[in-house]
């Protein structure tokens, strides 16, 4: 009976040594895990470069046609052809259509025969003259009629100068049935067919011609920034180079110059008028097309830059990840002047040469532990946080 008790008793008492014994070695191992450094956060890193950096200002603008002409009639007939095609690009003098020359040809051929008639008549006068004024000298013909006779020669010679006069009136007429266009550039939308009566009272003309190379750009500027562009102006003496940008400021569409400040102020919104001259022989600019314009006002020597993505923004403002030597980070407030395809002037916060975090600061704390990736990847964490960063 003793030896049945003692048994379970010995039973226990080792089960019971063993929990304690599990329980001590699972508190140490959990003080140990949490004792342990948390693992190092991978990031991407970049450095502060310093180097000559140009200062935009920003604005937005529409582009407008340099010459814009609507071809019309100056007289009235039939269209016989149009000699253009919807789109085409043409130069100034070329052909565009033509009114029916035949009644403007019969005019002309009218008042050359006039012409032909008073010359005959004027030569028969002068001879006429001559006789009547001999005859005088012998006292055959009396003063009177000679002087008739002169009039009537210059009754003659001025209905000469007359019919030359009709007959350049005529051809100027007949040189209207000509369309031409005045300027080189693009043709738009036909108005009117052939067959069809054009005059000079036809509502949309025949055509219109727009000029796109060179073209213009007219955009806005606060007016706070207008002593900046007086002043650059008269230290350089040359134009302002401006730059014009599609909507999303991806597309580099042009490089032009600065070719007027407006000579007012708008005081409804507070802004300059400005217009700018463009080449434009690829045509990446169009008019009424809506875009980002870029006016270099200055550059700023030894600018410290770092990508966009380095600036981060607080409660406090904004500031970027400072990787120090020891692989950990700080955050350091900074200051930044613009951001421009990419990359970020900075003012003040950081400097030339510092390593700062591009990519990876979700994950970051001051004190943070990190490790920098390079290569592949570097790229596929970035692409990591852009996938994250759009999701809502």
């Amino acid at each position: 009976m003793k030896m049945k008790v003692a048994i379970p008793a010995v039973v226990f008492g080792v089960a019971a040594a063993g929990g304690l014994l599990f329980l001590t070695h699972a508190h140490l191992f959990k003080a140990a895990v949490a004792a342990a450094p948390p693992p190092p956060v991978p990031v991407v890193a970049g450095v502060v470069t310093q180097h000559d950096v140009p200062i935009y200002q920003n604005g937005v603008g529409t582009v407008i046609a340099y010459n814009t002409d609507v071809v019309r009639a100056q007289i009235q007939g039939q269209l016989i052809s149009i000699n253009f095609t919807e789109g085409q690009t043409v130069h100034a003098g070329d052909l565009l259509a033509q009114i029916d020359p035949r009644p403007y040809q019969a005019q002309i051929d009218q008042f050359e025969g006039n012409l032909e008639r008073d010359q005959a008549q004027l030569t028969n006068a002068r001879a006429n003259l001559t006789r009547y004024t001999q005859l005088g000298d012998k006292g055959w013909a009396t003063p009177q009629l000679i002087e008739t006779q002169k009039a009537q020669v210059g009754q003659l010679e001025a209905a000469i100068k007359s019919d030359q006069a009709m007959i350049e009136a005529a051809k100027v007429q007949l040189s209207y049935t000509r369309l031409t266009s005045p300027i080189d550039g693009v043709v738009g939308i036909r108005q009117i067919d052939v067959g069809n009566i054009i005059s000079p009272t036809t509502a949309n003309g025949l055509v219109v011609v727009t000029q796109l190379d060179p073209i213009s750009l007219i955009f806005t500027l606060p007016e706070g920034v207008l002593p900046q562009i007086l002043r650059q102006q008269q230290a350089t003496r040359t134009p302002l180079p401006v730059l014009a940008y599609n909507q999303d400021d991806t597309i580099l569409l042009g490089r032009g110059q600065l070719a007027l400040v407006n000579n007012e102020i708008l005081q409804t919104t507070g802004s300059i008028q400005l217009k700018a001259t463009f080449p434009n022989k690829s045509r990446a600019l169009w008019p009424g097309e809506l875009v980002n314009a870029r006016l270099l006002i200055t550059t700023r020597h030894d600018g410290l830059t770092v990508p966009a993505s380095v600036v981060q923004q607080g409660p406090s403002g904004a500031y970027a990840y400072v990787i120090k030597p020891d692989s950990t980070v700080a955050m350091r407030p900074i200051k930044a002047a613009q951001i421009t395809d990419g990359d970020a002037l900075i003012d003040s916060g950081l400097k030339a040469g510092e390593q700062v975090v591009v990519d990876g600061q979700y994950r970051l704390q001051p004190g943070t532990h990190v490790t920098i990736l390079h290569g592949e990847a570097a790229e596929e964490a970035a692409a990591q946080q852009a996938q994250q960063a759009t999701i809502p």
